[in-house]
């Protein structure tokens, strides 16, 4: 115990001189929370129409399959996304879980050296995710631009680096403003950003795909009620063409998903609060079935991703033995098309696992139906089980434990009646509760992501991207209208755990 503490000692002062955004001293007025949100969000969507000064046309977007949990955008100075901080969260959660590293999140000492280990590991993770994509040629420098300018490529993809580096610390820093002066986290933010746009393209964009129909439904339903008789479209080739390339398989998917996610945000179980010192004063605290939100499914997520960035550097190198190795997994563009990488892959539309779409892909006919299967079934126990792992994983690490919940009822004063005014008391009822309702929640969460992706959805936003969206927005609402009545009542400030 006493090393522990003094290595705790010794990293704290290092950990404490990080660059970071300055804590806000006292309460803000919700109208500059909101102007600090949205000032983040206008500098982030310019951010993402900044391209990389230097970068080939034929430089190829390891995240593409990705950008609706990456955030960012191909191309541009934003390129990583949240990736890196992301990934960080992933590592400290599991050694932390795993109590590899001995921290106690209750105590705000310990809370401080998490936080700071985070924003350190993201800076490592930053030049650890750009390294590889310079290395394996994913990120190339424009040869002709080089030699316009005298310079060498070497030279190039220096400036190349660089750049991707600071816009990672933008994403970083910009996201710690959003936690600190605005309103939820600019993680949620950006993902929130990008999904919208996707959303809205794949509603109105009249750009044509690779097989002759505009990518937006609108565009596509006009294009189609032209040139396709009724009577065709109402036969039976003719219903499965509206439902699979005519959108409307997407469209119904994206308005139930909207719907189950909306509801079950406000599916809970209300625990009964008393004030102890305010006789009639009374509150609830509620659990909610999705008690540690859509976020921790980022990182199950972002584990594929990673994976299977590792997977195509793999299929990319010379390495012996697991170079070039079809069982490990072998790459078409960013698509795995056979080995461990196939089955770890993420689904993504009916294209993914319907056989006779599958085999459209000449890349893909080699497969079996007991492949295609295995394929589905493994991204539904990674999602089912990998949503379980980390919502425990979130739920400790973020304070929504019930250590960390009895303690906050306690410092507000509130109590539960008919059990005495004792923390620990606290604690074992909302032990009952908290970790049974976060298991299911987050089972629940990875089976719908799951359901979502296999129907596909408008604007292939992936049934993460969109499940993350609706509850991310869902969050904001509460938060503001919980704002809203902090600010119409200071007194509520500290029930509802404000300054």
């Amino acid at each position: 115990m006493t090393d522990e503490a003094g290595i705790k000692g010794r990293l704290e002062p290092f950990l404490n001189r990080l660059p970071a955004v300055k804590q806000p001293e006292g309460h803000i007025h919700l109208k500059n929370k909101l102007m600090w949100t949205g000032a983040i969000l206008i500098t982030y969507f310019a951010l993402t129409n900044v391209p990389l000064f230097g970068l080939a046309p034929e430089s190829q977007d390891l995240f593409a399959m990705y950008r609706a949990i990456m955030a960012g955008a191909s191309g541009s100075i934003v390129l990583l996304g949240i990736g890196p901080i992301v990934t960080a969260s992933i590592i400290l959660q599991l050694f932390v879980g795993a109590d590899i590293i001995k921290l106690d999140l209750s105590n705000p000492s310990d809370q401080a050296i998490f936080q700071g280990a985070q924003k350190l590991l993201v800076l490592v993770m930053i030049v650890l995710e750009t390294v590889p994509q310079i290395i394996g040629g994913y990120l190339r420098p424009d040869v002709a631009l080089a030699s316009t300018l005298g310079i060498s490529p070497g030279i190039l993809t220096w400036i190349i680096f660089t750049q991707v580096c600071i816009g990672g610390l933008l994403i970083l820093f910009m996201d710690e403003v959003v936690s600190k002066w605005g309103i939820g986290s600019g993680v949620g933010l950006f993902i929130v950003a990008g999904i919208s746009q996707a959303l809205v393209g794949g509603i109105f964009n009249w750009q044509i795909d690779y097989s002759g129909l505009a990518i937006g439904l609108i565009p596509r339903w006009q294009h189609i009620l032209t040139t396709i008789p009724v009577s065709q479209l109402l036969s039976e080739s003719g219903l499965v063409f509206l439902l699979l390339r005519g959108g409307v398989l997407a469209l119904i998917c994206t308005i139930v998903v909207f719907l189950v996610v909306t509801y079950v945000e406000s599916v809970r179980i209300e625990i009964p609060l008393s004030h102890s010192a305010v006789r009639g004063a009374r509150g609830r605290f509620p659990v909610k079935l999705i008690y540690a939100s859509v976020l921790p499914m980022i990182l199950v997520r972002a584990l594929q991703a990673n994976i299977q960035m590792l997977g195509m550097l793999l299929w990319n190198s010379n390495l012996p033995f697991i170079g070039h190795n079809p069982s490990i997994g072998a790459f078409s563009g960013n698509m795995a098309i056979s080995g461990i990488m196939y089955y770890l892959g993420p689904l993504h539309g009916p294209g993914d696992w319907i056989p006779s779409l599958v085999w459209q892909n000449p890349e893909l006919v080699h497969l079996q139906l007991w492949q295609i299967a295995l394929r589905v079934t493994t991204d539904m126990t990674v999602m089912i089980v990998g949503g379980m792992i980390f919502a425990i994983f979130w739920i400790e690490t973020s304070g929504m434990g019930a250590k960390s919940v009895a303690a906050q009822i306690q410092r507000s004063g509130m109590q539960i009646p008919g059990f005495r005014r004792d923390v620990g008391a606290l604690e074992r009822v909302m032990q009952r509760y908290i970790p049974k309702v976060t298991i299911i929640g987050g089972a629940f969460v990875g089976a719908l992501t799951v359901i979502a992706s296999l129907f596909g959805l408008i604007g292939n936003v992936g049934g993460m991207g969109l499940l993350l969206t609706v509850s991310i927005v869902y969050q904001m609402y509460e938060q503001l209208a919980s704002e809203q009545m902090m600010e119409m009542h200071p007194m509520m400030r500290k029930f509802l755990g404000g300054e």
